[in-house]
């Protein structure tokens, strides 16, 4: 194959303090590294979401919104894999992020459900 893993996956906030807040306090993702660039009015937070995966989170002010949820072209939604979704629910729910009703995923018979972000960004977990 061509690619050997996933480097990165990029998401747009409108809030540096919500994004900060949901990203670093309440999910735990680590900061690797903040860059503000003046040039482009924005700024990136660098996180390690484990596996050599990084999130990059471009905090700029007033980005288009979402078309629809989530069925725009482009990213449909960032999934996160977790051993038992309940414990994930209830420690998801005890840091204030609230989750849609737990389902069985057609495609492989696990346990999945949603959460969003602060600008609405659909985000899975998924046994």
């Amino acid at each position: 194959m061509l690619f050997e893993e996933i480097h990165h996956v990029a998401i747009i906030s409108s809030d540096y303090e919500k994004a900060k807040d949901f990203y670093v306090d309440k999910l735990g993702f680590k900061i690797k590294r903040e860059v503000e660039r003046k040039e482009r009015n924005d700024t990136i937070i660098i996180l390690d979401a484990g596996n050599n995966i990084e999130i990059e989170l471009f905090i700029e002010k007033n980005p288009p919104l979402r078309v629809t949820r989530p069925e725009a072209a482009g990213l449909r939604h960032l999934a996160f894999r977790v051993d038992d979704i309940i414990s994930a629910v209830a420690e998801l729910k005890e840091r204030g992020i609230e989750t849609e009703e737990i389902r069985i995923d057609p495609q492989d018979g696990k346990r999945m459900t949603f959460f969003f972000d602060p600008d609405h960004l659909p985000l899975e977990i998924h046994e």
